[in-house]
């Protein structure tokens, strides 16, 4: 990245959000399709609430749960909360009832602020809904509670669990401003820019855009996940937006490709791609680079563990040249990467150690000691993720050592799926597989299921049975796309089903 980039500093995320509102409060600071909110609504609706909360005397630094979608409100709530020293927990109103659930066994959280109706009656936990929040008289008084600072949490994001419960991983002040000073120094980051947010708040990536866009005074753009998955309405919106800044996986920006206006011609004002959550492949760079030849184009790598990213790179027309497959960047400077050899090779586990590595895993000890190592003066988290440093300092991506993928996005572990197929009466035994395409990214998830009736009377029925029992348990981008019925599946030497053996198959 260029070395002339100019050096913003943030040192307090929520001083810097509330200096914003005190010398440009007419500023936009969310931009819900066309409907828009101001820097003093944002900081004004805040600190309402958060005198609300602070009334209810909750036990210090406890967590307190958001459910909702993309609207205002959640920001509201997230500001709100970490103004009264609390970490918020966002969980999407598309999560399943049981999913909601277990977040809460985990967390323990002692107040849900609902801004979506909650779909589940949580025992022993208040409930705060957007009906009261918007009987609360505003106030230009402003708090002066203790707010989250330091090593105090300011955000937890619950991702995929091994045995079906998700792992809340706890992201301090401090791991965030390490990442967000990063991402406004290192990515030539435009003057109070228009960004798109279109990620789920329950996402990490939904980060890139949310805290340097408020930092600096710039307006996040609403896409909810009713007009990404709808093109008709994601076509008609996208046009509107006038965005400076896109932030998405990069299997968002391949729909908005197969539209031939979607170019510098039609988008003038657009001049920053930011990707992350999964590989981005060179047809997808190279094309989005002639579509929009001025555009910078960023290519980032970062697990929720360590803070959204931790390595990026200019996609260039030298890269693209130079490379078949993508580097995903090199470390930022405050960061430590290093990679533990597996069986000898120069690939190995990318293993992370910096200010924004994560103190670990929410009320889970023992998950947290076998991912990261306590070190001086950072603990150092073991990703999972296989990689190797090329020429240049550049890092590369080469899959991962467990079955944990990413798919559109979104982290999956596949045990988890796993663990709820077996659970099934309609199974005996099931485990799901990826299928990868040409550009190494997870394009289908494959179900090889041994019924418990056999043989099958429908194939089709049992599979819409199975699709409805998951349904109640899975997130939908979770539940495979294919159902594979067999009267048996593989082994391996130890009994297990051979899954390497059916991911071999599938990807052959």
């Amino acid at each position: 990245m260029s070395q002339k980039n100019q050096k913003i500093q943030i040192n307090n995320v929520i001083d810097a959000i509330d200096q914003i509102s005190a010398t440009q409060p007419d500023q936009i600071a969310y931009d819900y399709l066309g409907t828009t909110y101001t820097y003093r609504q944002l900081v004004q609706q805040a600190n309402t609430l958060a005198f609300q909360l602070d009334a209810l005397n909750l036990p210090a630094k406890s967590p307190i749960i958001v459910y909702g979608g993309q609207e205002f409100e959640m920001l509201v709530a997230f500001l709100a909360a970490v103004k009264t020293g609390h970490a918020y927990i966002p969980v999407d109103d598309h999560s399943d009832k049981k999913r909601l659930l277990m977040i809460q066994d985990t967390a323990h959280s002692p107040l849900v602020i609902a801004i979506d109706h909650l779909p589940v009656d949580l025992p022993d936990t208040q409930v705060i809904s957007l009906e009261e929040i918007n009987l609360l008289n505003i106030t230009d008084e402003q708090p002066h509670f203790d707010a989250v600072n330091g090593d105090d949490n300011f955000y937890i994001i619950f991702t995929s669990g091994t045995t079906g419960k998700p792992k809340g991983v706890q992201i301090s002040h401090n791991n965030l401003l390490s990442f967000v000073n990063w991402q406004l120094s290192d990515f030539q980051w435009p003057e109070c820019p228009n960004v798109l947010a279109q990620a789920p708040f329950s996402f990490d990536l939904s980060v890139m855009g949310l805290y340097p866009t408020l930092t600096t005074g710039g307006t996040l753009k609403a896409l909810p996940k009713e007009v990404t998955e709808d093109f008709k309405q994601l076509f008609h919106y996208l046009p509107q937006l006038q965005l400076n800044v896109w932030i998405s996986t990069p299997s968002l920006v391949e729909i908005c490709l197969l539209l031939k206006d979607f170019d510098a011609e039609h988008y003038p004002t657009l001049t920053h791609f930011l990707f992350c959550g999964e590989e981005l492949s060179h047809p997808t760079a190279e094309k989005l680079s002639q579509r929009f030849p001025a555009a910078k184009i960023f290519n980032t790598y970062g697990p929720t563990e360590t803070c959204v990213a931790v390595t990026g790179i200019e996609i260039t027309p030298a890269i693209l040249a130079k490379y078949s497959r993508l580097p995903i960047g090199r470390v930022k400077a405050d960061t430590t990467i290093t990679i533990k050899p597996q069986a000898d090779e120069a690939v190995g586990e990318i293993m992370i150690s910096g200010p924004s590595v994560s103190k670990g895993y929410l009320n889970l000890p023992e998950k947290t000691t076998a991912a990261f190592d306590d070190g001086q003066p950072w603990r150092t988290y073991h990703s999972g993720d296989l990689g190797f440093f090329a020429d240049d300092d550049l890092l590369f991506y080469r899959g991962r050592m467990d079955f944990q993928i990413k798919f559109n996005g979104y982290r999956i572990e596949l045990e988890e799926i796993n663990f709820y197929l077996r659970q099934s009466q309609l199974i005996e035994q099931g485990v799901v597989v990826p299928r990868y395409n040409q550009e190494h990214r997870v394009n289908q998830l494959i179900a090889f299921i041994v019924p418990t009736e056999s043989p099958v009377a429908s194939e089709n029925d049992l599979t819409k049975a199975i699709k409805q029992e998951l349904q109640d348990n899975l997130m939908p981008y979770m539940i495979p796309q294919r159902f594979v019925y067999r009267e048996s599946l593989p082994r391996s030497a130890n009994d297990k089903v051979d899954i390497k053996a059916l991911i071999l198959e599938v990807n052959s």
